[in-house]
């Protein structure tokens, strides 16, 4: 498997010049850790993530260094501590040096990627914008997937993927193009919330009308 096979297509992003307050907001509404930065042509020039908003001075969190630390830590390292604590722009808050992968990239090397750097998502950019992300909970999908279905997924797969997330993205009733969705040996494994079981029963209609399809698992659970 390959990052395009379980990459989420329809991430949530902000711009540099993003308050930290919407940040914040679309953090906790759409349920994610990070959220990538993008300019106005869609290239990935950064990422903020919940790491970057735990030491804030409206909270109290901010850190405070003893003298001593202090005068032996670097000028930059100040000045960064100071900017994650009271900046007001996503700008002034995000990682720049963004460790990503394209969607060709294998699921190993995106394993190895996550473990090596200690992160949680790797985005995935196509000549440098930004078409997807890659989650752990993504790899344990795909992980799942392989165990009921142990042949690999191949070009078949990849098209009926490719097929259900566009008819998904014309479809005004779900947002569920959002989420994941993983093809193995045929079988589509619908993951992630519902909003309502007349949503589960019309997105397992609609993944089941896709050709090549042979199997729907519903993956899917209710947000209440």
């Amino acid at each position: 498997m390959r990052a395009i096979d379980v990459m989420v297509r329809d991430v949530v992003t902000v711009h540099a010049d993003t308050d930290i307050a919407e940040a914040i907001k679309l953090l906790a509404e759409h349920d994610v850790s990070a959220l990538p930065v993008v300019d106005a042509s869609n290239q990935l020039i950064g990422i903020i993530s919940e790491a970057d908003l735990i030491h804030r001075v409206e909270i109290g969190t901010e850190k405070h260094r003893p003298w001593w630390q202090e005068a032996v830590t670097g000028a930059s390292a100040l000045a960064e501590d100071f900017a994650k604590s009271h900046g007001k722009k996503v700008e002034e808050l995000m990682t720049a040096d963004v460790v990503s992968a394209t969607e060709e990239t294998p699921l190993s090397e995106i394993a190895a990627l996550l473990e090596h750097h200690r992160i949680k998502r790797v985005p995935i950019t196509r000549d440098g914008k930004l078409v997807g992300i890659v989650s752990q909970s993504n790899l344990i999908q795909a992980l799942a997937s392989a165990i009921v279905h142990s042949d690999a997924t191949g070009e078949g797969d990849r098209a009926i993927r490719q097929a259900l997330l566009e008819r998904l993205e014309k479809q005004s009733w779900t947002d569920f193009g959002s989420r994941n969705v993983i093809v193995t040996g045929g079988t589509v494994h619908l993951w992630g919330l519902i909003s309502s079981d007349p949503e589960r029963k019309a997105l397992i209609a609609l993944a089941e009308e896709v050709p090549g399809v042979t199997r729907v698992s519903d993956e899917m659970f209710p947000t209440h």
